[in-house]
């Protein structure tokens, strides 16, 4: 059960972009000419293979005049309006389709969409840009020449009618996918006109004044998305799903230590197995057993002998990683100091009264409902693979590097993920893995697909960490000073060492940033400092749907609410106070207190919590009404959020990620966490690592606050004050703040 509203009455400040936009076409055409049929070498019996397999939604629409890189318009008007970005769930695809559309102006319920291959985009000089799709960015960093390519599309259909008619191109207009010259009466629809337009040149993308988003009749509206009939009625194919003539089947286990390697195995005991096909070396680390069904792969590697080379971490356990998180707590060195603004050291000393706090969070996994994998088909010549990522142009790379040809020799075909959460993004490990398989039975597809338990225990996880809080306060209660020090492992040094030197990994501190834009900290103190101890361990880890801000603000909300408590002031006056410069901060924060009916009476036993906080470009604010039985267990009634993204595509689609986050948020809050023994993951499947049942979800109300001067993330922001909404809820009903998760873990009866 949900809720929406909208807070209007904003002045919306008109941007101007300048983004470049690669054009394209075939029958109407801005720019380069590229007929459909030789899409990035990929052949004409391929595509149809495609077709068939994909149910006709992949790719270059069979027939259709290009207009750009985003717009194709068919002889029936329908306009195909293609996607870079990637589809998971969360809406981007019909929010993208819906700016696109506005600017086209053409009609909704003739819309279409496709996924442009990275074959095709490289083929093009990557004319669609960055094809990834993480960090909330799917639209915010799109935006501008999306819609550019939208309106240059409309300009020249609306020229090309001009021209026909002989008048004044300022004369005509478009609306609905149809030109309209109003002197004379006459009328021509999109698909009619797109052979005359193909032969104007292309405008000047520059040039081409956007049109404000208080005019807006497509997007801003809550509109149906476009790919929930296919999933509902099943037509929709995942990378689960598909199936190619000849294809074969892989089932593949890595080694259960990270760092481990493979060191060999005794193929004879399987290889009569009915269905087995062949067993292979993937990697330094893995091996594989390819079979007619996944099924017997899979059996047949249960009982293959495998000897492992795991000694270098196998004294790894939670305890001994725990150990390493408090030591840089109270590390003297390496430690980066990120913000040192006063004196911090000197104002607690002062301070009348002093509080300090220790917090942590665990390593947690992404769970996607669909496991890793990816079907590949590989030859001396060409590879091909069938993915569903959250970044095309990273599978691709990844399909390269595995197989040893060149980029332009390489093909993926993006299938929506059943699920990402980040997972499927920087990561291509199981691209790597399927493409090496493949590579080994040249011309044959492979359908590599990871057990559950696999998918659990050989993830890259949410780092884990733990933070260390010191405040002072004065004798009327006001914030002199604050101590952050976070220690914890790096994404950044994980995956991308180069991005990171003597420990100064800014990605980690999200939501304490000092400048505004991303994840600015939303409080003003006189006297603060803020430190990370980078503390690294053996365990993979990676982008976790909000990760660094759903943490940290779980440090930074439930320890302003004991702040608030000492200061024996008001949860919401405590945080206004400190909210002097931070206007977007306080309006979420005041939209949320006045939407939850912040200081009403509230049912005998139940209790609220407040949180907010920045992060992925927008501003989002939460409470939460909690009640705890007499046998401890919690129960989450209602949670209200506020929300400014600046700009709403799709208030629907805001609300539907708003939902998600709950679902994911508390997940976590309640029961996320993978720990380690013996240098590997102990949670293998849902029966110990269980996830927010749907009667436990509470009623979920959104309000969307757009300030309409900026854009902002939608995917991963309200997040990050789910949960500890619920933990100063929980605070408020038993007196004592809740410093460590998973909940499930503690007593609170």
């Amino acid at each position: 059960m949900s809720k929406v509203s909208t807070v209007k009455g904003f002045t919306a400040a008109r941007r101007q972009f300048v983004v470049r936009s690669a054009l394209a076409g075939g029958g109407l055409a801005l720019g380069l000419y590229w007929p459909a049929a030789r899409a990035a070498g990929t052949s004409s019996a391929a595509r149809a293979e495609l077709r068939t397999a994909l149910g006709g939604d992949f790719g270059t629409q069979a027939e259709g005049a290009e207009v750009n890189v985003w717009v194709v318009v068919q002889p029936d008007d329908h306009c195909v309006i293609r996607i870079a970005r990637s589809e998971m769930g969360q809406g981007t695809l019909t929010g993208l389709a819906q700016l696109v559309a506005e600017e086209l102006q053409c009609d909704w319920s003739k819309v279409k969409t496709e996924f442009p291959t990275p074959g095709q985009s490289l083929a093009r000089k990557r004319a669609w840009g960055e094809m990834g799709t993480g960090g909330s960015r799917g639209i915010r960093t799109s935006e501008d020449y999306v819609r550019r390519g939208g309106a240059a599309a409309r300009i020249m259909l609306c020229q090309a009618a001009a021209k026909r008619w002989s008048v004044p191109v300022g004369e005509v207009s478009a609306i609905k996918g149809v030109v309209h010259h109003s002197a004379s009466g006459r009328t021509a629809r999109y698909g009619d006109l797109a052979t005359e337009a193909a032969a104007l040149p292309a405008p000047d993308l520059k040039s081409i004044k956007l049109k404000s988003p208080l005019d807006w009749t497509i997007a801003g509206q809550p509109l149906k998305r476009l790919d929930t009939g296919p999933k509902v009625n099943g037509s929709k194919v995942f990378a689960l799903d598909l199936v190619l003539p000849g294809m074969l089947f892989a089932a593949i286990k890595d080694c259960p230590v990270f760092g481990g390697k493979l060191v060999r195995y005794d193929e004879s005991m399987i290889r009569a197995r009915r269905g087995v096909k062949k067993v292979v070396r993937v990697g330094d680390s893995a091996v594989a057993v390819v079979a007619d069904s996944w099924w017997r792969a899979k059996s047949a590697l249960a009982d293959l002998p495998i000897e492992w080379d795991d000694a270098a971490f196998r004294d790894r356990s939670s305890e001994t990683i725990a150990r390493q998180m408090q030591e840089g707590l109270s590390a003297s060195s390496n430690v980066f100091v990120y913000r040192d603004e006063g004196d911090a050291a000197a104002a607690l000393a002062r301070a009348s009264v002093r509080i300090d706090a220790d917090y942590s969070t665990p390593f947690l996994a992404h769970a996607t409902m669909e496991p890793m994998n990816c079907t590949a088909r590989v030859t001396a010549e060409r590879a091909e693979a069938w993915v569903p990522t959250q970044n095309g142009e990273g599978s691709h790379a990844a399909l390269s590097e595995a197989t040893g040809l060149p980029l332009d020799r390489c093909e993926i075909y993006k299938m929506d993920p059943g699920g990402g959460f980040g997972r499927r993004g920087g990561n291509q490990d199981y691209v790597r893995q399927a493409a090496l398989i493949a590579r080994q039975m040249p011309g044959i597809p492979i359908k590599m697909i990871w057990s559950r338990e696999d998918d659990m225990q050989h993830d890259f996880y949410r780092p884990i960490s733990q933070c260390r809080l010191s405040a002072g306060l004065s004798a009327s209660g006001e914030l002199l000073a604050l101590q952050v020090r976070l220690a914890g492992q790096s994404i950044n040094a994980f995956v991308s060492p180069g991005l990171v030197a003597d420990g100064k990994d800014e990605r980690q501190l999200q939501g304490w940033y000092e400048k505004p834009g991303d994840a600015q900290l939303g409080y003003t103190v006189p006297n603060l400092r803020v430190e990370y101890a980078m503390r690294n361990t053996h365990v993979p880890v990676g982008p976790w749907r909000g990760v660094n801000t759903n943490q940290n603000a779980v440090y930074m909300e439930c320890f302003m609410e004991e702040l608030a408590r000492a200061a024996k002031v008001d949860s919401v006056e405590f945080r206004r106070r400190m909210m002097g410069n931070h206007p977007k901060h306080r309006a979420v924060l005041d939209a949320v207190a006045l939407k939850a009916g912040w200081g009403k009476p509230l049912p005998a036993g139940v209790h609220r919590g407040i949180a907010q906080f920045m992060g992925y470009g927008s501003y989002s604010a939460a409470v939460a009404e909690v009640s705890i039985g007499a046998d401890g267990l919690v129960k989450v009634h209602r949670l209200v959020f506020a929300i400014d993204c600046g700009h709403a595509v799709n208030p629907q689609q805001i609300e539907a990620q708003v939902q998600g986050s709950v679902a994911y948020g508390l997940t976590a809050a309640f029961y996320g966490e993978c720990t380690i023994e013996q240098g590997r993951v102990v949670q293998s499947n849902f029966h110990d690592y269980p996830i927010l049942r749907l009667a436990q979800m509470p009623v979920v109300e959104t309000m969307i606050v757009p300030s309409l001067d900026f854009w902002g993330g939608v995917g991963e922001p309200t997040i990050c004050v789910a949960a500890p909404a619920v933990l100063n809820a929980i605070f408020a009903a038993t007196g004592k703040p809740v410093r460590s998760l998973p909940l499930r873990k503690l007593s609170l009866a």
